[in-house]
């Protein structure tokens, strides 16, 4: 298979860094249909890797490339079209009045005529959950709410990649639940490309694959139980667990015998469960 988005030995500098690589020579394949979650201390250039991606900044050093497109002045509205992000904060993507003027801008932006557009609005907050509130104020909605809508605004335009950049970094556990779960459906159901910038740990475990970026460079990328096992090392880096290899490293702390393999949180429960039933 392809890769949708391929990077090789991209680098980028801020001016303000003093020197300082924010990205050092990094390569990258992701491939269509994964969930790639990219994760990393503050400062680890993790959203500079987005926003290289998207074309919001252009390397330096090295080269991007997305659906066969080179990322150059010609292409990169093209590439733009391929991509939708979902930002930290949704209130910086409302334009709309209601619910439904603000998913139907970017078609209206497009030319998309209006029977057409009406139909894929009312398709796209069907597909978050969300066409019941199609004619509120966005303001007016909860943080897992707007999230969801602002997702709607991404998916009505088609794109085959979507990164989410801490997107749910300001919500509410429920609220975050809310996006990680509509992300997922969306995924399965439209065959989406997700590559989520993330701290959350959690919303990691649930991706297909896990990259760790450490001081602008790939540290590690494997699949989400080969990073996760890495256990102390990880927090030693200044990053979490997930909360059942958390409990796993205390209940080992305790004296408990636990299981070397990773455990999802699945998993965890149905070990507890028959670990119990054998006293």
């Amino acid at each position: 298979m392809k890769p949708i988005i391929k990077l090789e030995n991209v680098s980028y500098t801020y001016q303000q860094d003093g020197g300082r690589p924010a990205l050092k020579n990094v390569s990258l394949d992701v491939y269509p249909g994964e969930w790639l979650a990219i994760i990393g201390h503050n400062g680890s250039g993790k959203s500079t890797l987005a926003k290289t991606i998207n074309g919001l900044l252009v390397p330096q050093e090295g080269s991007v490339e997305v659906a066969g497109l080179s990322m150059n002045e010609e292409n990169v509205w093209e590439i733009r079209r391929k991509i939708g992000m979902v930002f930290q904060n949704p209130d910086n993507q409302f334009v709309g009045a209601t619910v439904e003027d603000d998913v139907a801008f970017g078609l209206e932006n497009q030319g998309v005529p209006r029977d057409e557009m009406l139909k894929i609005v009312k398709d796209s907050l069907e597909q978050v959950r969300m066409w019941e509130f199609f004619d509120k104020e966005p303001v007016r909605l909860s943080g897992g709410q707007k999230q969801r809508v602002a997702i709607a605004g991404v998916v009505a335009l088609s794109p085959d990649v979507i990164i989410l950049d801490e997107a749910t970094s300001m919500l509410d556990p429920k609220g975050r639940l809310e996006v990680i779960s509509t992300i997922q459906k969306l995924r399965e159901e439209k065959k989406l490309t997700v590559i989520s910038i993330t701290h959350d740990i959690d919303e990691a475990a649930n991706a297909t694959r896990v990259l760790v970026i450490r001081q602008g460079e790939v540290y590690r990328d494997g699949l989400p139980q080969e990073i996760f096992s890495s256990g102390e090392e990880l927090v030693d880096m200044g990053l979490d667990l997930p909360f059942p290899e958390k409990l796993k490293l205390e209940m080992a702390r305790q004296g408990l015998q636990v299981p070397e393999e990773y455990m999802s949180e699945e998993r965890m429960i149905d070990w507890l469960w028959t670990s119990s039933l054998k006293k």
